[in-house]
């Protein structure tokens, strides 16, 4: 099958004169640097362009990140001593104010965006562009309605054969450990001096992914449309609640579209790779323990890693294990299916995790530099309660988490908050399993206690006064989560004046019938 070949910019020759530096002050060292990279374009099918034409708003946000991409990466290498708030206030800003509120209608020649960045690391750039007309020629195959499911997987092999015909462009389709993007001498430079642009990216990177899941989970024209107008909108929630809103941790394909994984899971491994590069890539050009005249070697090196499937290699099973220890609270949350407001992260800002590259058991959080099985701390770290409830858990979980526990778990806290304001014991009795304890006013109750005795209370309590809860903070492992809470409660009750804050700890145990409440811890004072 012949493949369509791009008019005009895209269509270059075999053997292209890539770096003719010496008009450009690059440095010595990299003149004699010449590439033979040559572009292909789409593999020549019905569904082409089918995505850009019935998702027109969606598919237009990818022309925007590819003007973020490019204008980060030639900012950061053309102006290496400018302050961070070059990047972090005003790219920021026209970004999320300007480029993404009415993004170009058709994808952009990067190189006119980031001309001395491609002549620094053409064969990166390159790389990024090919493996991004995967997504969007597999968003293709995945919206159009001609073809049927059996269809649509073979179209989706044949575009993963024609991407893997270039292996001078193909990242490995072997997941790479995350060792390769957290651990090597120029790591995490870029999320440490420029965190609010970092977590963009990340909030890119969530939303090309997350647009598979209502594609594939969805099973009408208007099911997916509505998903699809779903996750953009969850993208914006995180984008005006920046910084703070957006991802923790990079995004990873199985955890946020996890029926897309299940179905391609060569191409979602494609594409964490293809997003972990993105990092480094950002991290060499933004550290300066790395010289100028070495960021096209290291750029080069890392683009071989990830192109061959032998270095830095975990098992899949590993890798699906690590993405949901990873916590999909800590990377913006579920495609689809999720809560109306945002989840509550419960690491710091860019933790790095330690892993078993061999199982993919979690080690441990850290920040700055190798994990060594320490959470890291500090004001989304989650609550003290949280951290000891976590500490009797199981270190090795038992299953691995799915990717949407979180997401579960806080709608089983949610609904049980709702039976109380309802007046639904039931309902309320209904979440707790048969063994579970309540502790409060200095006792603790089993179920029947609990019923006969402070539930009648907590339930008119609720109905009388509505309390202010701030965010869940929920954190999954295995079959235990644990879910933290406080509250503002004023109001007048039973001829009494209320003004209390509170904290709950809820502990949630998996069982055949999905997670249950096993112990709630509600405490109170008197505010001041």
């Amino acid at each position: 099958m012949m493949s369509f070949r791009s008019p005009g910019v895209l269509a270059r020759g075999l053997v292209t004169a890539a770096l003719t530096l010496s008009a450009f002050a690059m440095p010595r060292t990299a003149q004699a640097q010449w590439t033979t990279t040559y572009e292909q374009f789409y593999l020549q099918a019905s569904h082409n362009w089918t995505f850009r034409n019935q998702y027109a708003s969606a598919d237009r946000l990818f022309n925007a990140f590819d003007y973020g991409h490019a204008i980060l990466y030639e900012t950061l290498w053309t102006k290496p001593n400018a302050a961070a708030s070059r990047l972090e206030v005003k790219e920021f800003d026209y970004l999320t104010k300007t480029v993404l509120v009415k993004p170009p209608r058709l994808p952009l020649e990067e190189g006119a965006i980031e001309p001395k960045y491609a002549q620094l690391a053409p064969e990166a750039r390159v790389m990024f562009d090919w493996a991004h007309l995967l997504h969007r020629q597999l968003y293709d195959v995945l919206a159009d309605e001609r073809l049927s499911d059996a269809q649509r997987d073979r179209e989706a092999q044949r575009l993963i054969v024609y991407y893997r015909s270039r292996p001078d462009l193909a990242f490995s389709s072997k997941p790479k450990t995350m060792a390769l993007m957290q651990e090597q001498s120029y790591s995490l430079a870029f999320r440490k001096k420029y965190p609010k642009f970092n977590g963009l990216i990340w909030g890119y990177h969530w939303l090309q992914v997350g647009l598979y899941e209502p594609l594939v989970v969805g099973k009408t024209v208007a099911a997916k449309q509505a998903g699809v107008r779903a996750t953009v909108a969850r993208f914006w929630q995180m984008v005006d609640g920046a910084p703070t809103t957006l991802p923790y941790q990079m995004p990873m394909t199985a955890t946020v579209a996890p029926a897309f994984a299940t179905r391609f899971p060569e191409a979602a491994i494609i594409f964490d790779n293809l997003h972990s590069m993105h990092d480094v890539v950002s991290d060499i050009l933004s550290n300066d323990a790395v010289p100028r005249d070495r960021k096209r070697t290291e750029i080069l090196r890392a683009a071989r890693l990830y192109r061959d499937d032998t270095s830095y290699v975990m098992p899949v099973a590993a890798w699906l294990a690590m993405s949901g220890h990873m916590g999909i609270e800590n990377m913006g949350g579920p495609s689809v299916g999720f809560l109306p407001v945002l989840p509550t992260p419960t690491v710091t800002y860019g933790a790095v995790m330690s892993h078993d590259w061999e199982t993919g058991a979690m080690k441990g959080f850290t920040y700055g530099s190798a994990a060594s099985g320490v959470v890291a701390g500090g004001e989304h770290a989650g609550h003290d309660m949280a951290a000891m409830a976590a500490m009797a858990m199981p270190a090795t979980p038992s299953t691995t988490p799915a990717a949407n526990d979180s997401a579960d778990v806080a709608a089983l806290v949610h609904r049980f908050h709702d039976a109380l304001e309802q007046g639904d014991s039931v309902a309320a009795i209904g979440l707790l399993a048969d063994d579970a304890e309540i502790l409060e006013s200095g006792s603790v109750e089993t179920v029947a206690d609990y019923r006969a005795h402070h539930l009648p209370a907590d339930i008119a309590l609720a109905k009388a006064i509505t309390s202010t809860r701030a965010p869940l903070r929920v954190l999954v492992q295995g079959d235990l989560a644990t879910s933290t809470s406080t509250s503002i409660t004023k109001g007048t009750f039973r001829d009494r004046a209320i003004d209390s804050a509170g904290a709950e700890l809820i502990v949630a145990r998996r069982t055949p019938q999905g997670w249950r409440i096993s112990a709630i811890h509600w405490s109170s004072r008197r505010r001041n």
